[in-house]
């Protein structure tokens, strides 16, 4: 019989989608479709990862408390585990992520602190610095999906070998969002430890560090760094799950481009993605205007846009001024 013990055991192996109706002249762009992962989102490849590295360090005993600073994937990620494992989750996040992923955690069992998003990283308020005090004041397992390798690894592990697989090696470029730096870092590696030639391209936000970082080996001055809409990509800090010598190159895309971006997809393609999400496809889609028409850029989108509807929608975009820009 095909019955799978849990529900863990349908993770990854999600598909690889050309997108000729949005990409339709010149080079190939195909997108990994990750909300077809079980708990609906990429960040679920590195939940189980997480959890037992902890385990095998002797940080998380059973029974025992997980805490995480999260923009809701990784922490439903984690709390699937916890639920089948029979850990405590506690959620911390900034409180701009949409309402439906603040209802999926806690759907899951998972506490949720928010937390003001207009704050620095290392404000004793913010989502980071709160996760903390909890893990200080109730011996609860941080595991820090921004410090711990286990995340790009486990992309090394599954995310890479499956785009290697599903592209019969003809992958030329690897255009993704970064956020912790996990996915592209971990997938980077593979892939160019089976052909050096495939070029990496991180897609990052207007007011975040990273594409500064890529060209000047510094974080940005401080007055460009600020906050911005899009969820679940760019930081105000460096994260040591980025593999920065297998990045070739950071493009920068703003709050307006990548909301309409998801419109654009969904009405071309039949994929209703995220607002990270649309901030990929349209980078892949710079990257493919410059390529040869012969290449093959795969993308990825983190998740669905089913997830974001109280901001995947005209009014709060319209309130944002995200469907008036140019």
């Amino acid at each position: 019989m095909e019955i799978y013990a849990h529900i863990l055991e349908t993770l990854g192996n999600t598909p690889l989608v050309r997108l000729d109706r949005y990409c339709p002249d010149g080079a190939t762009v195909a997108a990994k479709i990750e909300s077809f992962n079980p708990g609906g989102s990429v960040k679920d490849r590195i939940g189980l990862a997480l959890i037992e590295a902890g385990e095998q360090a002797g940080l998380l005993q059973p029974g025992g408390t997980i805490v995480e600073p999260t923009s809701g994937n990784t922490g439903l990620g984690l709390a699937m585990v916890a639920v089948l494992k029979g850990y405590r989750m506690v959620c911390t996040a900034a409180d701009k992520i949409p309402a439906e992923k603040v209802a999926l955690l806690k759907a899951f069992g998972a506490e949720v602190h928010l937390c003001p998003t207009s704050v620095e990283a290392d404000d004793p308020r913010s989502y980071y610095k709160v996760a903390e005090r909890i893990r200080d004041e109730e011996g609860a397992y941080l595991p820090y999906q921004y410090y711990n390798q286990a995340n790009p690894e486990a992309h090394y592990r599954t995310t890479g070998p499956e785009i290697w697989r599903q592209t019969d090696g003809q992958i030329t470029h690897w255009v993704v969002g970064m956020g912790t730096g996990g996915t592209i870092s971990g997938t980077a590696k593979f892939l160019k430890e089976q052909n050096p030639d495939v070029r990496v391209v991180g897609v990052d936000t207007v007011g975040s560090v990273y594409a500064y970082y890529s060209q000047h080996g510094e974080l940005p001055p401080a007055e460009e760094i600020h906050q911005y809409k899009i969820d679940g990509i760019g930081e105000d800090f460096l994260p040591e799950t980025v593999w920065w010598d297998y990045i070739d190159d950071v493009v920068t895309i703003d709050d307006p481009t990548a909301y309409r971006a998801v419109f654009d997809l969904a009405q071309s393609e039949a994929i209703f993605t995220g607002s990270s999400g649309g901030a990929a496809v349209v980078g892949a889609k710079q990257v493919a205007a410059e390529a040869a028409d012969d290449a093959l850029i795969v993308t990825l989108l983190p998740d669905s846009g089913e997830r974001c509807l109280s901001k995947l929608n005209e009014d709060w975009m319209r309130s944002q001024g995200l469907l008036d820009a140019n």
